[in-house]
């Protein structure tokens, strides 16, 4: 990956991994809502496509990365599909996520602020 689609990158990883925790919350707010179907973000793919593509189309390609869908889980008897397990372990992983793409972006400008302090 190119320097100058680093911090572009992962701007849409956290803006991605944000959006799957509110998404991911507001299904367990539900999880009793007849009816209800769990909705989920996905963004790596895209994230991935829009890095591996032309570099001069990557800025526009990555703001167009996260996209939200309904989940095809089966529904329980009342017609929610939210599955309390799988949220909570969806949220692990994106919690976990989030914390290193954070480390990312703070590693990535101390490495700028080092440049800057040492000219």
């Amino acid at each position: 990956m190119s320097d100058w689609l680093t911090i572009p990158a992962l701007r849409v990883a956290l803006d991605g991994l944000a959006q799957r925790q509110r998404i991911s919350a507001d299904n367990v707010a539900n999880i009793q809502t007849p009816g209800f179907h769990a909705r989920s973000v996905d963004f790596e793919s895209a994230l991935a496509d829009a890095l591996s593509s032309d570099p001069s189309a990557g800025s526009s390609a990555l703001s167009q990365a996260v996209s939200t869908g309904f989940t095809t889980d089966a529904a329980r008897e009342d017609g929610n599909n939210v599955s309390l397990e799988k949220e909570t372990l969806l949220g692990q992983e994106t919690n976990l996520r989030f914390s290193l793409a954070v480390r990312a972006v703070d590693d990535r400008f101390g490495t700028m602020r080092t440049v800057l302090g040492s000219s």
